[in-house]
């Protein structure tokens, strides 16, 4: 294995709540009194599509939700969608401020999330201060488990995949990005994520 030069971090689950996930949507869809089935119907496909950048938030809820008259704008709904964004309660965000702080490694975020949340979840919790790189879906155009998003990230960082580590709380992006040779953890808390960086060389006591 090569010396670890870059890590690439998930936001949903890792470090935040996921964006907008069963979750945050059922949260949303008793604020406003929706009905799920309805949306759920027309979520994936136009889901997909937002997520890689392909339409915008008005597009993907107009084809969800404002395909007929509602009683709320979709400004407010936008709001409520953004309100559900909050640090995890088992966040990794310790860990990655104690590793940005040492400026030995690469920092990346490889997630997938819509542009217009991810935009706001970067500036909202100062991501900026901490990454380096930010290969989002809705900027690259793939999702994981894509293998190709992977490959992509390895072709722009210029990076070995066993220089690589990526970090995921779902464990088919994890398991995907392990079967390219990449050193992938299947994020459960901080303390594991901790143990499993050791185990490859990168440590945060100095720092």
């Amino acid at each position: 294995m090569l010396e670890i030069s870059t890590i690439l971090w998930d936001v949903g689950g890792v470090l935040l709540t996921n964006g907008w996930d069963h979750n945050e949507r059922n949260a949303v869809f008793s604020q406003f009194e929706i009905d799920r089935e309805a949306f759920e119907q027309r979520h994936p496909d136009a889901n997909d599509a937002w997520e890689k950048g392909h339409i915008t938030v008005e597009q993907y809820l107009e084809q969800t939700l404002f395909y007929q008259p509602r009683s709320f704008t979709l400004d407010e709904f936008v709001e409520a969608m953004k309100a559900q964004s909050q640090v995890l309660d088992h966040t990794a965000l310790p860990v990655l401020k104690q590793l940005a702080t040492s400026e030995e490694w690469e920092l990346g975020i490889l997630n997938n999330e819509a542009r217009e949340l991810n935009d706001f979840r970067i500036e909202k919790f100062d991501l900026l201060d901490y990454f380096d790189v930010f290969l989002s879906s809705c900027y690259i155009g793939l999702r994981k488990p894509d293998v190709a998003m992977y490959k992509l990230a390895l072709d722009v960082l210029q990076r070995q995949p066993d220089s690589v580590i990526f970090i995921d709380d779902r464990a088919a992006n994890a398991e995907a990005a392990a079967a390219l040779g990449i050193n992938a953890i299947h994020y459960q808390n901080p303390a594991q994520l901790e143990d499993e960086l050791a185990r490859l060389g990168v440590t945060t006591e100095a720092y």
